[in-house]
């Protein structure tokens, strides 16, 4: 299974550290494949690959798109999708 859904960052700094390290920590507790990009952008990187998120430079503002495909494609996207919504626990 394949998934692509889009999502606004809303959080004050973006994809800091803090905000990279949530996003992987979630992202490595699905078996498939997730990558990140900035809608817009051509780069797209390993979801749970902290340096990679962090390569994004994604701002307050910016949109991130998330893709998953595998098996549990479905729960990774849906889980990636509630972290970014909740600010990734900051606020």
């Amino acid at each position: 299974m394949e998934l692509e859904c889009s999502v606004k960052i809303s959080n004050k700094y973006g994809l800091h550290a803090r905000a990279s390290t949530r996003l992987a920590e979630v992202a490595k507790r699905f078996q498939s494949s997730i990558r990140l990009s900035r809608v817009g952008a051509n780069e797209d990187v390993d979801a749970k690959s902290i340096l990679g998120i962090l390569t994004l430079g994604a701002e307050k503002g910016q949109t991130l798109r998330i893709r998953a495909s595998g098996e549990d494609a479905k729960q990774a996207v849906d889980a990636l999708l509630e972290v970014v919504r909740q600010n990734f626990g900051e606020e």
